[in-house]
């Protein structure tokens, strides 16, 4: 279950789903999936849906990790980037793919431990790691080309905003009962926003634990 041949299959669901980029893909089959999960679930690896990683949280379904990169990258590189909810670190593999500059924050200390753990064990080393509070960012390597969060908000911490370079995207999940993908784009006129898929993710908490 954890063969290419199986990983291909994901790839081959993903295009069916709607994914074209194929820099995304290439991203995605790059990236052991069942390295990141555990071994109990490794038969589950590669199919397309979130899978609990312990703490109430979930590693992201596969054609969600394509869908919101694919978004970001659209007609532009990701640049500088800044995942929020690193998890057990899987979405940051699959950007370090994409960029050379990619910083994680996760606010659950044994999760993060995993991440880094999971990252050793596939020899990426790019993903700068960060035990901190994801609704203050980070802001001593801001500003960010790009941010990507990985748990929904109520709404966009403004922390994030102050962030993100000018030009600059971030995407991210909103909403408490009805949550949907909303793209910010910082430009010279200001924020603007726009409102895109209706998504479920686990909600974006404040604090450490």
């Amino acid at each position: 279950m954890t063969s290419q041949r199986t990983r291909s299959r994901m790839i081959e669901r993903l295009r069916e789903k709607g994914i074209r980029n194929e820099r995304v893909l290439a991203a995605l089959a790059a990236v052991p999936r069942h390295v990141f999960i555990e071994e109990a679930l490794a038969s589950r690896a590669y199919e397309d849906t979130a899978l609990p990683l312990g703490f109430s949280q979930t590693i992201s379904q596969p054609f969600i990790v394509a869908r919101m990169i694919e978004v970001l990258l659209e007609g532009r590189e990701l640049g500088k980037t800044l995942e929020i909810g690193a998890g057990c670190g899987y979405q940051a593999a699959v950007l370090a793919q994409l960029t050379k500059e990619i910083y994680a924050v996760e606010r659950i200390e044994p999760l993060l431990a995993k991440a880094k753990l999971n990252l050793r064990a596939i020899q990426q080393f790019r993903v700068r790691l960060k035990y901190a509070d994801g609704q203050l960012g980070l802001p001593e390597a801001a500003p960010f080309d790009t941010i990507i969060v990985a748990a929904a908000a109520s709404s966009v911490p403004p922390a994030l905003l102050q962030q993100l370079a000018l030009g600059g995207r971030m995407l991210l999940p909103v909403g408490k009962g009805e949550q949907y993908l909303l793209l910010v784009e910082h430009r010279a006129e200001g924020f603007v926003e726009t409102r895109l898929d209706g998504v479920r993710f686990v909600p974006l908490l404040s604090g450490l634990e």
